[in-house]
């Protein structure tokens, strides 16, 4: 039964994202909070294992929360209901795209298909941001926030805030490569760790 619905899930989520894997969190959200597979801070830990493994996130995704969910099977499961639509899809449609390519109705559907992507990546980066940069239950012991429990600022993560802060620098400003930045943030994660 955890198979099905793991292949329902994804094949789901692959049928109905549009605009690549960032597009695709708000609903890989959305089934593993209805399965109850991962809690929000799990979910977190994914995207960022996704982000710095080769392949797509959602193929990256779907083989983590599979293989937490049901081992080995679960994972080739998920990794294969996410991958099938757009296979599917891509040789139902490929030919008769270039057939309409500069077809007006094609290009219109385009225009409007094209502003819910970018509202699903700002909602998920909203939903990464909140977990990241917020406690959701205790601050933990060694964190700048512990010395702030009487206070509502407590609940803000500032070392993830600094993290980003710098991230942001080194990618916009200094144009440091995104492997790099990935690999110092979690230098500067440990580090944050072990000091305070």
């Amino acid at each position: 039964m955890i198979f099905l619905k793991l292949f329902i899930s994804f094949f789901k989520i692959g049928l109905f994202s549009f605009g690549g894997g960032y597009a695709m969190i708000p609903l890989i959200q959305s089934e593993l909070e209805a399965n109850n597979w991962l809690s929000s801070s799990e979910f977190i830990d994914v995207i960022a294992i996704a982000e710095m493994t080769p392949g797509p996130i959602a193929v990256n995704s779907a083989t983590f929360v599979g293989y937490k969910a049901a081992g080995f099977w679960g994972g080739i499961t998920a990794t294969f209901g996410v991958a099938l639509p757009s296979l599917l899809l891509i040789l139902i449609i490929s030919n008769i795209f270039f057939k309409f390519q500069k077809h007006p109705l094609n290009t219109m559907i385009f225009y409007g298909i094209r502003p819910v992507v970018a509202g699903l990546i700002l909602s998920a980066a909203i939903v990464v941001a909140k977990t990241a940069f917020f406690y959701e239950d205790a601050v933990p012991a060694g964190s700048f926030g512990t010395a702030l429990t009487a206070n509502p600022l407590s609940i803000i993560n500032f070392e993830a805030a600094v993290i980003f802060i710098i991230s942001i620098l080194a990618l916009i400003k200094f144009k440091v490569n995104p492997i790099l930045v990935i690999l110092g943030s979690g230098g500067i994660g440990a580090l944050f760790y072990y000091i305070l």
